[in-house]
């Protein structure tokens, strides 16, 4: 087993609310500061929105070569921009959209008059070209989410739940929801901490659980490497260490490390992510 003391006398100060390590195929380290609960885990779920992707893609409802014009057609403004003419389904997975700010946040998403939102950020200008600008923005996986959903003809939950919940024996969650019921792609999944880690584990076996097959590992191997930036892929950070994480406010972490077969979540309310991201690089990687 790890050594954490040190790391979790940090972790109280940080407001980590609980911690799981496993390496191969054992859990090396856990540590509670309160019980297990399904949580917010805010753009964490980002990273399932991915995961969703990956299977429309593997079954061909999709092809990220799409363009954005022909997903949807009927979605968009009078004046179509030349950038939103070049963007693809991939453009939304990368946080390199072309619009210069990011819309559906958080504090946003409430105070919104409109109900169509698919309408509403597509008519919001898309200044750069597709691929050039890093901009953190819910717009691009709401809209991925979305389009699984028309495709799929279901919303994320049910999509899910037979291709992936139901293999890491994670029951139906509670997903978040736009004002006419679709799935919220950008967040507001609610999990527990070890489901949450079943993910980060599910990634670092790349697609294959209980020795079964279920997600392609080019899929996998595609969406967490960096894309037109070092720092992230489709809707996964990048990190130390050649990581790769599922990152949600207020650090609700699933960090893979896959030189060292590990995966290291997280759930906390904490308002120092880096702080916590030192200290997971510091204190735990060197163990591993």
């Amino acid at each position: 087993m790890l050594d954490i003391a040190k790391f979790v006398e940090t972790a109280k100060k940080l407001n980590v609310l609980g911690l799981r390590v496993s390496q191969g195929e054992e859990l090396i380290a856990q540590w509670n500061s309160e019980e297990e609960c399904r949580r917010n885990i805010y753009s964490a779920t980002k990273s399932f929105t991915s995961c969703a992707m990956g299977f429309a893609v593997q079954e061909r409802l999709i092809s990220i070569d799409e363009k954005l014009t022909d997903a949807f057609m009927d979605d968009l403004p009078g004046h179509v921009d030349e950038n939103l003419k070049r963007a693809t389904v991939r453009d939304l997975l990368t946080m390199c959209l072309g619009q210069e700010k990011g819309s559906l946040m958080g504090g946003q998403r409430p105070l919104y008059k409109e109900d169509d939102w698919v309408k509403m950020v597509l008519g919001i200008p898309f200044v750069y070209a597709p691929g050039t600008h890093f901009v953190y923005n819910n717009v691009g996986p709401y809209l991925a989410g979305i389009l699984i959903q028309r495709r799929a003809g279901c919303d994320l939950v049910s999509y899910l739940t037979p291709r992936l919940f139901s293999h890491l024996e994670i029951k139906r969650p509670t997903w978040e929801s736009d004002p006419l019921g679709n799935s919220f792609g950008a967040g507001g999944l609610f999990l527990t901490l070890t489901e949450l880690h079943k993910f980060g584990l599910f990634y670092l076996n790349k697609g294959v659980w209980n020795g079964k097959r279920v997600l392609s590992e080019e899929w996998i191997e595609e969406s967490t490497k960096a894309a037109d930036v070092e720092h992230y892929g489709y809707l996964f950070w990048r990190g130390e260490h050649n990581s790769f994480r599922a990152d949600g406010k207020y650090s609700q972490l699933s960090i893979v490390f896959p030189d060292r077969d590990a995966v290291v979540s997280i759930v906390a309310e904490c308002r120092s992510g880096d702080e916590l991201m030192r200290a997971i690089y510091d204190m735990i990687y060197p163990q591993l």
